[in-house]
């Protein structure tokens, strides 16, 4: 491809979520910045699928981040599935490109092969942690001799390729929010760029696909500052021209912690099933940093995305961590509810909680448990609850103290985040904890239904928390523990 002069081409930024789970709250916020800044300069909004991590990749990933996007408001002009000039958008259909650059670098020694095995890392790490020195590739392959490759390449010897960093000096780049940031080549590890399965690393990636669809902008998050020097440096391997980098700050918990699901639900699936307004995520999201100013709407802090695009001020977002408050974001949703009409609120109604498909699976539920329609709500007002904390006298078995009680429960969650959500994988999955953990089948599944509905009567468990969801049950859970965590302090 041609090379471009970024200062006169015309602006293009892209977000590139992994497909590697429920899409996050923050890929949403940074789209948001993405696509306002886009828009306000008549440019172009990309979405690039980064699937290279085949260890944690879910094939349902792709089209959840699809609808996500889509239903908070967001849409692009180039992507998997809308295609573009500069495709593919999905990294998994571009190896061979990567491939073919990874030799450009080996040819012009920016880079290396590198024959270490894991334990050999491993044992250099240990070394260097004794000597209390960073922990980070000691260069052992940097200079093997043309011979060495050739032999280990004949037997087949497996290899990754590192770039090559300088030994000495240091890489400054412009941060368009914080200016000037240098890092000092001594803390820049040679990082992997191809790893020994083929695929590349996010780092070679990331700088290819970027150079190669012509972004001008690389609008991300703050935690990818570190990273920047080894992607200048990447850029100057190639002869290749940087473009201009804009670090937002993470969003952060209550406490100015980084947003996690620990304390906040992250998932933008949870926030749509939920109820959760689209229109006032996305206002609360561009609350977020101080992009707007305070004078729009007689500082209501309510606004539309079309607003958003002729005010908004990426330039004035303030690098203290925006606080993701869901108190907050409850009170703009619930603004947005009481300025509905009747109508539209029932219309919201039966979009989520009341759909169609919702209501058909949770009737299929409980048929043959009632003998009158008027028992419906008896069996299933868990599932549109949004509390449901349950007792101590209906989650605690009579044989288990509070405190194993609240540790086992702990188990369940880490478990349930980690399993496929189908009814066989979750029972073959709770199974295999309980016996791990020495707890019967009955006590183990009472209390996940205790958490999971309020009660020790449902509709079949494993069916229920299906339909119900991945991310709302475990939002769930997790309310339930940090519930019982205020309890004991209260307590003390």
């Amino acid at each position: 491809m041609t090379k471009q002069t970024i200062s006169s081409a015309p602006i293009r930024v892209r977000i590139a979520p992994s497909p590697t789970g429920d899409p996050h709250v923050g890929t949403a916020y940074i789209g948001l910045i993405n696509y306002i800044y886009a828009r306000q300069r008549g440019g172009q909004f990309v979405l690039r699928i980064e699937d290279t991590d085949r260890t944690r990749f879910v094939s349902s990933s792709e089209q959840m981040i699809f609808d996500a996007l889509k239903w908070v408001g967001l849409s692009w002009d180039e992507g998997p599935d809308v295609s573009g000039p500069y495709g593919p958008y999905r990294q998994s259909e571009r190896t061979e490109i990567y491939r073919e650059h990874t030799e450009i670098l080996l040819a012009n020694e920016t880079a290396y092969r590198c024959f270490c095995t894991a334990e050999e890392l491993e044992a250099s790490r240990r070394e260097q942690m004794a000597a209390k020195q960073p922990t980070r590739y000691a260069g052992t392959c940097r200079a093997l001799t043309a011979e060495t490759i050739a032999a280990n390449l004949e037997a087949e010897k497996p290899f990754v390729v590192r770039l090559k960093v300088p030994s000495e000096g240091s890489t400054t780049f412009t941060d368009e929010l914080r200016g000037a940031i240098t890092f000092d080549h001594f803390n820049v590890d040679d990082q992997v760029l191809m790893k020994s399965d083929g695929f590349p690393t996010y780092h070679l990636a990331n700088v290819v696909d970027d150079h190669l669809m012509c972004i001008t902008d690389v609008i991300r998050a703050e935690e990818w500052i570190s990273s920047t020097p080894k992607h200048v440096l990447l850029y100057g391997a190639f002869g290749w021209e940087v473009p201009k980098f804009w670090h937002m700050p993470l969003l952060r918990n209550l406490d100015k912690s980084k947003i996690s699901k620990r304390k906040n639900p992250v998932s933008l699936v949870y926030y749509r099933q939920a109820g959760f307004l689209p229109q006032a995520l996305l206002n609360f999201l561009g609350l977020m940093g101080g992009g707007m100013p305070n004078e729009i709407n007689n500082g209501t802090e309510k606004f539309t995305l079309a607003e958003m695009i002729e005010h908004f001020e990426v330039k004035n977002i303030r690098l203290g961590g925006p606080v993701f408050d869901l108190t907050k974001l409850k009170w703009l949703n619930g603004e947005y509810i009481r300025a509905m009409t009747p109508g539209d609120f029932y219309a919201a109604l039966r979009e989520t909680v009341l759909s169609d498909a919702y209501l058909s699976e949770i009737a299929g539920l409980i048929q043959t448990r009632v003998e009158t329609l008027g028992q419906f709500g008896n069996l299933t007002h868990f599932f549109f609850a949004d509390d449901v904390m349950p007792a101590a006298e209906v989650f605690l078995p009579k044989k288990r103290t509070l405190e194993e009680t609240l540790a086992f429960a702990a188990e369940q969650l880490a478990v349930l985040e980690a399993t496929e959500w189908t009814k066989e994988a979750l029972e073959a999955a709770m199974k295999a904890l309980g016996e791990g953990k020495e707890w019967a089948v009955k006590e183990n599944f009472m209390l996940l239904r205790a958490i999971a509905t309020g009660g020790t009567m449902s509709p079949p468990l494993l069916e229920s928390v299906v339909v119900f969801g991945k991310a709302r049950t475990l939002d769930r859970m997790r309310r339930f523990l940090e519930g019982q965590k205020k309890l004991a302090g209260g307590k003390k």
